[in-house]
């Protein structure tokens, strides 16, 4: 079934570009900025939170330049569904840049310039955070939502963002392979982390092209499936990973550290031991998303019905109702 051949109006776009994109780039130009203006002492931690914020950066002003230089008519459906979804990940990644770097390298910072410089590129950290969730929510009243269906509007896409988000992060900690290198059980918590993150966002990009008109029943039993296989195989990786970081019994470190690069002062590099925590953590928080996931899809197959276009369930004439 066709979409109808619409785009968001000439106002709109005016309103995101002049009142959003410019404070998304302020405050993410800022953020990278003050830590780049630290030199050597922003550690390994502060090239890690100013990769993000330059990421960040870098495509906003790509999508503002686009954004600017097309004209209205010429925005498709793909178009707009992506720029929504890159403002969803740009809020978590902004916002994740925030917390772990003020509580890994920030609390430790004795007080001084560098201290004052690491406290505001956490703050526009957080500014630039919610700037991008604010164009997430006020898209709807941005743009002709009766015409233009936001597959990153829908439970599945939002569910499917946060799978591959958190999933993103856990293998930037397991950039560190001492980690879980020459333990099998652990390789395959790694390997777990890997077989969910693809289908995830293989979904996630053929929802973002539209791909969306497919039996409705048959892919939704599909996506049960894959959910509850997602589910299963991560409920795993919750029991291993802990019990070989932190049971004595499998050669793992129940407590803390306190030498090292775990000491409680200000050191460059994120302790091991926390990367392992951060991992735990980070594990079971993605098994509770992959559990709604389920719950959501067992809900569609037995109901019968997945979110849909509204276009692709009613025929539009000018003064319909908008969501």
């Amino acid at each position: 079934m066709s979409t109808q051949s619409t785009s968001p109006s000439g106002d709109a776009k005016f309103n995101v570009c002049r009142f959003l994109r410019l404070p998304q780039l302020c405050s993410t130009c800022v953020a990278f900025s003050l830590v780049a203006d630290m030199g050597t002492l922003r550690g390994a931690i502060g090239n890690w939170s100013m990769s993000f914020w330059c990421v960040c950066f870098a495509m906003t002003f790509i999508i503002a330049l686009v954004e600017c230089c097309r004209h209205p008519s010429s925005f498709p459906f793909f178009w707009c569904n992506i720029s929504v979804t890159y403002a969803c990940y740009a809020a978590l990644i902004c916002l994740s840049a925030s917390i772990i770097y003020s509580i890994t390298y920030v609390h430790f910072m004795p007080y001084g310039p560098n201290w004052d410089r690491a406290i505001a590129a956490t703050a526009f950290s957080c500014i630039a955070s919610m700037l991008y969730v604010i164009e997430v929510a006020g898209m709807r009243a941005w743009y002709e939502l009766k015409e233009i269906f936001f597959y990153v509007h829908t439970v599945r896409a939002l569910l499917k963002v946060l799978e591959t988000f958190v999933a993103g992060v856990i293998f930037a900690f397991l950039s560190n392979t001492s980690l879980y290198l020459h333990q099998p059980a652990l390789e395959w918590c790694v390997a777990v982390y890997s077989i969910c993150f693809i289908p995830a966002a293989v979904v996630l990009l053929l929802g973002l092209a539209e791909w969306k008109y497919m039996p409705p029943r048959p892919f939704s039993i599909f996506q049960l499936v894959l959910s509850l296989l997602s589910v299963l195989l991560y409920i795993s990786a919750l029991v291993l990973w802990p019990l070989y970081q932190f049971s004595e019994e499998f050669g793992g470190q129940p407590q803390r550290p306190s030498d090292g690069d775990c000491r409680d002062e200000l050191t460059y590099d994120m302790c091991a031991w926390d990367q392992r925590l951060a991992v735990a953590v980070l594990t079971a928080a993605n098994l509770l998303v992959y559990v709604a996931d389920l719950g959501y899809w067992a809900r569609q197959v037995s109901v019968g019905t997945e979110d849909q276009p509204r276009d692709s369930q009613e025929v539009y004439s000018p003064n319909s109702d908008i969501l």
